[in-house]
């Protein structure tokens, strides 16, 4: 059973969303800033360790410097998903740009005076520790902007802009390498560029009113009061520790929540397998003195692209044959975009790339909808954390096995094979889930006599 048509927006509502309801067109402010400026910072340090001359390159060491860039994905996300359902989330948006811009200009100074690659990975650790609040609180914030009806087609809006926007930082990266250098004092300046767009952020968020963007019942210090005799609410200590089981809980009593980050999961671990081997392609095998970071950069905006077609094509089709549909269409499209490349030709994958980022957004997007439509707001920020702790968990392991049997060249066919099986058994995970959740609602109908 699929889930309950959307009807999408016409588009001239769409964007008179965004002309008449100010607090959305500020929440994509927000969301484009910070965006940008993850992936202007994320750039310049990727290519301080990857494609700076003054440094060599192993699968190991891109391997290190990517888990290192998403491990507080993984660790701060519980804790940042039990904050965020606590405090006005307005201010954490403000706090958080303001503290990344101070983490990021350490992190441009370390790079930029030839720190060893372990003390950039501690800085940029801290400096994406600070990005988790706001990437957690943009998606929880959504809904109390928008009307619920609209939550699909905007969120598909928002989201894929915030991910052309990172695409954006990170070409920006590249192109102010040219203009301050390849070396590290170069990577170290585009850094401070990347400071100033996170306090652009913080100055967005500045413009909301106080409380406006949840979570409800938000006290005037700023704090949520919550119902003491509720035992799903635990005091504030509690509530941050075990934020992270929270969100799981969540997850598993809304199927269709499961069955998305099914797939979002599958997707990332074939994503960090993708990536490893990318880059270690354009490095040695591709590099012919015109490729090496610039066939990276051309693979990247081909991903972008698809992205960008995402946010036409997930409102269309979860309108016309449902959620379910559309994740399982998505993500046999991405098993055969996966078995393409094992010809390891540059064009093919090039044209590869294009497809996964299309319906590899489709399936977040999907994922997205679910979580904001299908779970209650007290627990919404808990369950975006958990879902940044699976969207990055799955990505950093994969990177770690691919670092482990993937060649000095990058080309590596069974890897492949392993990505378009694990498409497949996510195939399987979002239909039982589905079948879960008729089943429950079966059982209920029984027990109350429906």
């Amino acid at each position: 059973m699929t889930s309950p048509p959307v009807r999408p927006p016409e588009r001239k509502a769409t964007w008179r969303q965004f002309r008449d309801v100010p607090n959305l067109l500020r929440l994509l402010g927000v969301r484009l800033a910070s965006q940008f400026t993850d992936g202007l910072f994320q750039a310049a340090l990727g290519t301080a360790i990857i494609f700076n001359p003054e440094r060599a390159t192993t699968g190991s060491a891109i391997a290190a410097g990517l888990a290192v860039l998403l491990l507080p994905y993984s660790l701060v996300g519980p804790f940042a998903g039990a904050l965020l359902d606590r405090w006005d989330r307005r201010q954490v948006f403000i706090g958080a740009n303001c503290l990344r811009a101070v983490l990021i200009l350490i992190t441009a100074v370390v790079v930029g005076l030839g720190g060893t690659e372990t003390a950039m990975l501690v800085a940029a650790l801290a400096v994406g520790g600070a990005s988790r609040f706001v990437a957690s609180g943009l998606s929880a914030a959504l809904p109390h902007v928008v009307e619920r009806e609209q939550v699909v087609a905007m969120n598909a809006v928002t989201t894929t802009a915030g991910s052309a926007a990172t695409a954006v930082g990170a070409g920006t990266a590249v192109l102010l390498r040219e203009v301050f250098g390849a070396g590290n004092v170069g990577s170290g300046a585009t850094m401070v560029v990347a400071a100033v767009t996170a306090l652009v952020g913080a100055g967005v968020a500045a413009r909301f009113p106080r409380r406006v963007l949840g979570p409800d019942h938000v006290e005037d210090d700023g704090t949520v009061e919550l119902p003491l005799e509720d035992p799903h609410h635990p005091g504030p200590l509690r509530a941050i520790a075990t934020g992270l089981a929270h969100g799981a809980l969540a997850v598993w009593r809304a199927p269709t929540v499961a069955a998305a980050l099914s797939g979002v999961g599958a997707h990332r671990m074939v994503f960090g397998f993708n990536t490893l081997m990318l880059l270690l392609l354009a490095r040695y095998r591709f590099s012919d003195g015109s490729l090496g970071l610039t066939g990276f950069s051309a693979v990247a905006g081909a991903t972008g692209v698809g992205m960008l077609l995402a946010a036409v094509v997930t409102p269309v089709s979860v309108a016309a044959v449902g959620r379910r549909t559309t994740l399982v269409a998505a993500l046999a499209v991405n098993i055969a975009a996966e078995l393409t490349m094992l010809t390891i030709s540059f064009p093919v994958i090039v044209a590869a790339a294009g497809v996964l980022g299309l319906f590899g957004q489709v399936v977040k997007l999907s994922g997205d909808a679910a979580m904001q439509t299908d779970v209650p707001d007290e627990r919404r920020g808990q369950v975006f954390a958990f879902q940044d702790a699976l969207f990055n968990t799955t990505y950093v392991a994969a990177m770690a096995i691919a670092a482990l049997v993937v060649p000095h060249d990058g080309g590596s066919r069974p890897l492949l094979v392993v990505g378009a099986v694990l498409y497949t058994v996510a195939i399987g995970a979002v239909l039982a889930c589905y079948a879960r959740g008729t089943d429950r609602r079966a059982g209920a109908s029984n027990r109350y006599g429906g």
